[in-house]
């Protein structure tokens, strides 16, 4: 369970805040008995039958409006119950991108036939999404995609490939950014977004195996699929400023603060033991939450933005870069503390938690962004570029 529960949550309205008890209770069962290094690994674990009881327990889309299945809260509801899903580890894989950004994606820019198809089945936990921006050579400069999609009498005919696409393995659609209109060089202009079924012939999905044995990544290759009409999202040509607002979705919630929670939790269950308690520790510790907890309401302040309407891009950038730099840091330090030991016996599943969450932060850094990308984002919005 977080440290940081012991923050005021006054900016989070109190009707919202009343989910974080129930939430909770619920978690303490379901997550009884998972080891931390199993919790470390809460964005990628998939785990269908625990996204569908989320959405029979209308956790799932709970800011869609009722039309579509969700519950019609606001953002605050939303973060109150991801920040538990984080804290304790929850499986959130399968249905994470479908809740955080595809829905409310087709919410402001689908088709109320999208919405009527996509939106409820997100809301049950039964349609899964991932997002197809990079590509190869194109990294995190999105404007130089390549993978396009031809309009022809029967919709459209997509070809090229996406890389770095998180669950694309486990997902049933993508929202891919492609580019519709002219060429690379054309940058911002001409690029659209379109959902793909990932189950259509000419579509192959390959899991990219990284160094802790785990395949959250993905390469997804279209040759000549065939797209329907209504596989276009928003205006044709529009997909750059949708991309844009979609990211701010991703950059600025608390996912951005707790990756490294599930192992930060276990050392200092260790830390408060007579014999991990250490001078040295207990500094680190406070440290760490001093960071943390500045940017927990850096993070809640712009979940306040987003119920007004908002699109605070510069802001969820500022957040992502910085909660990066605090996720990577708890690795580092625990290492450093714990090896510094040479008198004590470390427990077996701290050490587990630590290899796997040391593996997968360089990952932190690339994911929603890389820190240039972003840092020139935070730049531009400063008028220091």
């Amino acid at each position: 369970m977080s440290q940081l529960d012991s923050l005021n949550p006054s900016a989070i309205p109190a009707q919202d805040e009343a989910l974080r008890q129930e939430v909770r209770a619920f978690l303490v069962e379901a997550m009884r008995g998972v080891p931390a290094h199993v919790r470390a690994r809460s964005w990628s674990g998939y785990d269908p039958a625990f996204s569908r009881e989320l959405g029979r327990r209308g956790w799932l889309g709970i800011t869609f409006p009722t039309a579509y299945g969700g519950a019609g809260r606001s953002a605050f509801a939303r973060y109150v119950l991801v920040e538990e899903f984080l804290n304790f580890g929850a499986p959130v894989g399968s249905h994470w991108i479908a809740d955080r950004q595809s829905g409310p994606l087709l919410l402001k820019y689908g088709t109320e036939a999208q919405k009527q198809r996509y939106l409820p089945a997100i809301c049950r936990g039964e349609a899964f999404f991932c997002i197809g921006m990079s590509e190869p050579g194109s990294g995190s400069d999105l404007a130089s995609v390549r993978t396009r999609a031809v309009p022809h009498e029967a919709g459209w005919l997509l070809n090229g490939q996406k890389i770095w696409t998180t669950n694309a393995h486990n997902c049933h659609f993508m929202i891919a950014l492609v580019r519709t209109i002219g060429e690379a060089s054309d940058r911002h202009k001409g690029l659209s977004q379109m959902i793909v079924d990932l189950s259509l012939p000419g579509v192959t999905v390959r899991p990219i195996v990284d160094q802790s044995g785990d395949s959250h990544f993905c390469e997804v290759f279209f040759e000549n699929v065939q797209l329907g009409p209504d596989a276009l999202v928003g205006d044709e040509g529009g997909g750059w400023e949708q991309v844009t607002a979609e990211l701010a979705f991703e950059r600025s919630g608390p996912e951005r603060l707790y990756s490294s929670i599930a192992l930060f939790d276990e050392w200092l269950a260790y830390v408060r033991t007579p014999q991990g308690r250490t001078p040295q520790a207990q500094r680190l510790a406070g440290k760490i939450l001093s960071q943390l907890a500045p940017l927990r309401a850096m993070s809640v302040a712009i979940t306040e933005k987003l119920t007004r309407g908002e699109s605070p891009v510069v802001e969820a950038a500022l957040v992502k870069d910085l909660g990066t730099g605090v996720e990577q840091l708890i690795p580092a330090a625990i290492a450093d503390d714990l090896f510094s030991r040479t008198d004590t016996d470390v427990p077996a599943e701290l050490l587990n938690t630590l290899n796997y969450i040391t593996q997968v932060a360089p990952s932190y850094s690339l994911r929603g962004g890389t820190r240039d990308i972003l840092r020139g984002m935070i730049a531009r919005g400063l008028g220091l570029r």
